[in-house]
């Protein structure tokens, strides 16, 4: 089912067209309402009337989670608090979080979008979602529950933990559509299996699972033990939430919702546009929002894009899967290792690993430690020091392919590390405190 067929299938011709109005109309927005978007853009000696074709976008300043730290907590704010019905916030632990605000518009336009998202996942008016996600500030489990009450369907606002509780309700009321972190919907799929429930008694088809980065791995273990197609979901707090992005039916990119959001890729070192296919820094600007709009925001995600038409029908460019984030890079004795690096290794191992994993880094006598602690798969054991040792072996092979570099490998008993009920926590480095 596709959600919005004009828009979604649209030729490159019609969406430019709508892109471009969207844009001059946004730059003048914030020109004419937000000081620090004025200051910059004088400074770079650009006006919103210099904007005539979408390529002129690059003669505009680029906006940082440092523009928002600095004007905290409504300095980006284009529409009068009276005007703003909304407030969320990033889930971030330390620091000032990214504030947005949001007008009554701003909500419709969310709930379009993230409506189009749970369409590309088979939702429709008589799917039931439960929303695993947590509600509050975290834009996750509101966002998720707008997009579910705009297409009509039936929601149930579990938000995040209680999993015996969420098995229940999925059970008792027959949850077609599951939306939750990734790293949650295999907690959920544990407890289903520890109840004694195989993939096709669940009655789930779908589940639309983002807010941290996932591998193909993952999906593929989620897919296989909650019997349902697993759609991957994009977007940022301070852009607008879920429903930036989604993955369709054919798993190949996630299908940006570009009559709202425009999409660049940059050098992140050179800050110079770069073409299709090449990875490199994600830029948003915000092309439809009020509140808070958000002009070549620097979202720090490493993707690359396509213009390709997409075999499911529909036309809007796709981002790919998010590689890593080069503020969550870690530089290990020189060597750039993201967490999904480790993660695409472990997931070669499904048979004798689970996907509960964690990082630590540290530093002894002026040199990094690296060290992966994960869990070995339900009925193995620990103990077997031969199975261990070549499983050891095996595993430090591939990620010295991977990585460039080796790291200390301890297993653990299934069921040892804790389980997340948000976003997962995969790293510990200690050498930051």
């Amino acid at each position: 089912m596709i959600w919005n067929e004009a828009i979604e299938c649209a030729d490159r011709e019609t969406m430019q067209a709508i892109q471009l109005e969207r844009l001059k109309k946004t730059v003048a927005h914030v020109y004419k309402n937000v000081q620090p978007y004025r200051a910059k853009m004088d400074e770079k000696g650009v006006k919103p009337e210099d904007i005539q074709q979408l390529s002129d976008i690059t003669k505009l300043p680029f906006i940082t989670k440092e523009d928002l730290a600095n004007n905290y907590p409504n300095g980006l704010f284009a529409a009068d608090m009276d005007d703003i019905v909304r407030i969320h916030a990033s889930s971030g632990t330390t620091g000032k979080p990214k504030i947005a605000g949001y007008t009554r518009s701003d909500l419709d336009m969310w709930g379009e979008c993230v409506a189009r998202c749970l369409s590309m996942a088979g939702a429709t008016k008589s799917s039931v979602v439960q929303v695993a996600y947590g509600y509050g500030l975290f834009t996750g489990g509101l966002g998720a529950h707008i997009g579910a009450e705009t297409m009509g369907a039936t929601v149930i606002p579990m938000s995040s933990g209680n999993t015996q509780k969420q098995l229940m309700f999925m059970m008792d009321m027959k949850s077609t559509h599951l939306c939750c972190t990734p790293s949650y919907a295999l907690t959920i799929a544990e407890a289903a299996e520890k109840a004694g429930l195989k993939p096709d008694e669940i009655p789930l088809q779908g589940g639309v699972f983002g807010a941290e980065p996932w591998t193909e791995g993952m999906r593929n273990e989620i897919e296989k033990r909650l019997g349902i197609h697993a759609h991957d979901i994009y977007g940022l707090s301070e852009i607008m939430g879920p429903g930036v992005s989604t993955s369709c039916s054919e798993n190949d990119g996630m299908h940006i919702m570009e009559d709202y959001f425009f999409p660049e890729i940059i050098d992140p070192d050179t800050l110079e546009p770069l073409p299709d296919g090449e990875k490199g820094e994600l830029v948003i600007t915000t092309i439809g929002k009020e509140g808070m709009p958000l002009v070549r925001y620097r979202t720090r995600d490493i993707c690359s894009l396509t213009h390709e038409k997409c075999k499911c029908g529909r036309t809007l460019v796709r981002m790919s899967r998010v590689f890593g984030r080069t503020d969550d890079m870690l530089i290990i004795r020189g060597v750039n290792v993201f967490p999904s690096q480790v993660e695409t290794v472990i997931a070669q191992f499904a048979d004798t690993l689970t996907m509960n994993y964690k990082l630590y880094v540290g530093r002894e006598d002026n040199k990094d430690t690296f060290e992966l602690a994960v869990e070995l798969a339900d009925g193995l054991a620990i103990d077997d020091i031969k199975f261990v040792e070549n499983l050891r072996s095996r595993v430090d092979h591939e990620l010295r392919g991977i990585l460039g570099i080796g790291c200390k490998i301890r297993f653990l008993n299934a069921g040892t590390l804790p389980r997340s009920e948000g976003k997962a926590v995969r790293v510990e480095d200690t050498r930051k405190l």
